[in-house]
């Protein structure tokens, strides 16, 4: 907490190290969160999706030989422009930011780069990592649609992930583990479901939400964030020896190639 009363959100977020620590792990792999500024309903900070991201790169970084990079922080979020405190970029402008980092690692030796997405509105990633293919720099989108499904078992999350799409059990779990400072009371009885949302990109949120929320988080608990992190990182090991079975200017796996994340 800081002296203005404030819950200190750095801990945790943020990588720390110095030059000297980077250059001694001589990391092949580097890992960058990719978040939101976006509502989450009235109890979940706007800046969900990035704690998120950087909460699934922390527990990696914490596991394997990675070089953990700060998130992006604000992303492609339009189709929630109707609540307050919102803010987006365009796709291009994710696409290059991305681009540029990938060849600012590539100039200093690091040759793969897995994008932690924990946006699922973030489809242009999905460009990036495919166009990477004879770059100099192979990139992998992480987590695909089939590490969640491994670590929504794991877990035993009860709500199915197309009804969980937005601050439902998934995300406000692995807040409840690893931030529970960030949540407002309210998520206990929030829940709202709408699976038919067959024009969210054309009408966006609104249409379907009034708070905000789709999903169930009332079902969420800080045990679930845990298995759900721990599961994450059990399936990184794959992405982690990409390297060593494809070569340095190849693409990405199948699954996370076709796959935007597990939330919006």
């Amino acid at each position: 907490m800081s002296s203005a009363g404030i819950p200190s959100t750095a801990s945790g977020l943020l990588p720390l190290e110095t030059t000297v620590d980077v250059g001694e792990r001589r990391a092949e792999v580097a890992v960058l969160p990719i978040g939101s500024f976006e509502q989450h309903g009235a109890f979940l900070p706007l800046v969900t999706d990035t704690v998120i991201a950087c909460a699934i790169a922390g527990e990696i970084a914490a596991a394997y030989p990675v070089h953990r990079l700060p998130p992006v922080t604000i992303s492609c979020s339009h189709e929630h422009a109707a609540w307050p405190g919102t803010v987006s970029i365009s796709a291009a402008t994710l696409y290059a930011v991305v681009r540029d980092i990938a060849e600012s690692l590539r100039r200093s030796g690091i040759h793969t780069l897995v994008l932690i997405n924990g946006h699922g509105g973030n489809y242009v990633l999905r460009n990036v990592v495919q166009e990477s293919a004879g770059s100099g720099t192979k990139m992998a989108l992480f987590p695909g649609s089939a590490d969640w499904e491994a670590a929504r078992n794991r877990a035993d999350v009860r709500t199915p992930s197309h009804s969980d799409m937005h601050a439902g059990e998934v995300e406000t779990s692995i807040l409840l583990h690893s931030h529970p400072d960030l949540i407002r009371l309210g998520y206990e009885t929030s829940d709202h479901l709408a699976d038919g949302r067959k024009h969210l990109l054309t009408l966006g949120m609104e249409a379907y939400t009034e708070s905000g929320v789709i999903g169930c988080p009332s079902k969420a608990s800080a045990g679930k964030g845990k298995e759900l992190l721990a599961g994450l990182v059990e399936s990184f090991a794959e992405y982690l020896s990409l390297p060593d079975t494809e070569g340095p200017s190849a693409g990405m796996s199948d699954d996370a190639a076709h796959t935007s994340g597990r939330t919006r």
